[in-house]
């Protein structure tokens, strides 16, 4: 292949299809979710703390899941698992709106999230099995672009819905089943790719995988502990509710967030394939640390505050996709959706850990979250310091 059509060979078809699916599923997800502290605390009268094991609950669901997915979209194909994903975060939503109690709601994003758990390895994987290992890193933000925008129309149409049916949260939660039975239909045009890779069989014995290589968890340990300081988004907007913004301007702030997070991956992939994918990440960490600090000293809503959550846009857009090229770069395409599935499953064990540290500080304190938000964002600025330190500025190098 010739160094043109490397160059041209960053969009597929099934990066675009994926694209799609994605934006449609994050749009039945991000309907939800802006409204979800309130559903907790005010229709269904939890606690704060049920907001962090909630979300860190789901996020380990999601990644136990992924790992086995992830294993298994290597040797069977990734197109059975994607769609299998899509249409278990369907399900979980129905759980999710028709929720009587805070355990129903626990449940329907676990189903939700393991829905998401078998999809997203396999997905990431065919990602990089569709693309050139030099654009690994763009593809990945112009996948995080378009998912991202559908986080800006779900809490749009949150909105209206909200105006249409006088704030009747639960009535606007029924909304996201739509756009989430549309992932599942687009997902069946997703072409599988396989890879075939050397098998040895000794005495007859069953086939024993190889470990994944040293490069890999020396790529992967610092991002899983760096999640340990990532709180749910869900005690974010807790936060904005509990200094006192209207349920309209979270819902606005949280659009703000995500537009910036949509315009913000695609360049930040270009940047990451071309520069270094590690300086990129580490701006997104400081702008986590700032987001959190901020957001964590105020007491009443106020423009820094806009500007703050917006800011925090920037944080997924240059982690989130950029993290996964990273780990591809370390092991070769036969062990993609193996490395994704571990990469992703522990970093969503963190994320657990994350919410309950955090929920318990946020219900025994009395600042509202001021204490967690504040932890959280000074540790995220050291490790962006600590992650420069590390690494040199250079591109990565394909494997």
């Amino acid at each position: 292949m010739t160094s043109t059509q490397a160059k041209q060979k960053w969009i597929t078809r099934n990066l675009i299809v994926l694209s799609l699916v994605s934006f449609t599923q994050d749009a039945a997800s991000e309907l939800m979710y802006p409204l979800m502290p309130l559903f907790l605390t005010g229709v269904l009268a939890a606690p704060a703390i049920v907001l962090g094991i909630v979300e860190g609950a789901a996020e380990v669901t999601a990644g136990v899941s992924k790992y086995f997915a992830g294993k298994a979209s290597d040797r069977i194909g990734s197109k059975v698992l994607i769609t299998t994903g899509y249409a278990f975060a369907g399900i979980g939503k129905l759980f999710v709106a028709s929720a009587v109690v805070w355990p129903m709601v626990l449940f329907g994003r676990m189903i939700d999230r393991v829905g998401k758990g078998i999809r997203s390895a396999p997905r990431d994987a065919l990602i990089t099995k569709s693309v050139e290992p030099s654009h690994y890193a763009r593809a990945f933000g112009f996948h995080r672009s378009a998912d991202t925008f559908g986080a800006v129309i779900g809490p749009m149409v949150a909105l209206v819905g909200l105006a249409v049916l006088d704030n009747n949260v639960r009535a606007v939660m029924w909304w996201a089943v739509i756009p989430a039975v549309l992932s599942v239909i687009i997902s069946l045009f997703v072409k599988d790719i396989r890879i075939k890779e050397s098998k040895e069989i000794v005495n007859g014995a069953k086939e024993k995988l190889d470990p994944l290589p040293r490069p890999f968890w020396v790529a992967a340990i610092p991002f899983v502990i760096f999640a340990l300081t990532n709180l749910p988004d869900t005690l974010l907007l807790l936060r904005l509710s509990q200094i006192g913004t209207s349920m309209t301007h979270v819902v606005l702030a949280y659009i703000g967030f995500n537009l910036v997070y949509t315009f913000a991956a695609y360049p930040a992939g270009i940047i990451a394939d071309r520069l270094s994918a590690y300086t990129v990440y580490a701006i997104g960490l400081a702008a986590f640390a700032v987001t959190y600090i901020i957001i964590g000293q105020l007491d009443k809503p106020s423009p820094a505050m806009y500007i703050a959550v917006a800011l925090y846009g920037f944080f997924p857009a240059l982690t989130d996709g950029i993290g996964k090229a990273v780990v591809s770069h370390t092991v070769p395409k036969t062990m993609h959706g193996r490395a994704q599935g571990v990469f992703q499953s522990l970093s969503g064990g963190s994320i657990l850990i994350a919410g309950i540290w955090a929920g318990l500080l946020w219900s025994k304190g009395s600042g509202h979250g001021s204490l967690p938000m504040t932890i959280a964002g000074g540790l995220a600025g050291v490790g962006a310091i600590v992650l420069l330190l590390m690494h040199s500025t250079r591109p990565l190098e394909e494997h």
